[in-house]
């Protein structure tokens, strides 16, 4: 299993950004998928989830400026950044509960990261 992020980059104060992160690879059902961020010096921050039911939950942080969503075949999880503010800048880590058969536990799965940077 793979989960390929993109969609980083860097943008000024206030404005947006969309990450995108791909599942491939032999799944059975995903349960959830997520986004998190680190920075330098802090912990890993989870910044927003979306179950297989669509039921999304989201750090205080970002409430109300991110949205994160998911295609039809919920193997494709969207982070919608808008009012991007400098302390967003972040590596931004895709992660999947997930099991890849029917009778697999189910395991967590994680992307590489993108880095995201918003300049002032």
């Amino acid at each position: 299993v793979q989960l390929q992020a993109s969609g980083g980059g860097l943008v000024q104060a206030g404005g947006s950004l969309r990450l995108s992160c791909k599942a491939s690879g032999t799944i059975f059902r995903i349960a959830s998928m997520a986004w998190y961020r680190r920075t330098p010096g802090k912990q890993r921050e989870l910044v927003a989830t979306i179950s297989s039911d669509g039921t999304t939950n989201y750090s205080d942080s970002v409430k109300g400026r991110f949205t994160i969503s998911g295609d039809n075949a919920k193997t494709t999880v969207y982070l919608q950044m808008g009012n991007l503010k400098p302390e967003d800048t972040a590596v931004y880590f895709c992660h999947s509960i997930l099991k890849t058969d029917w009778s697999a536990l189910l395991r967590d799965y994680w992307g590489q990261g993108t880095q995201v940077t918003v300049s002032s």
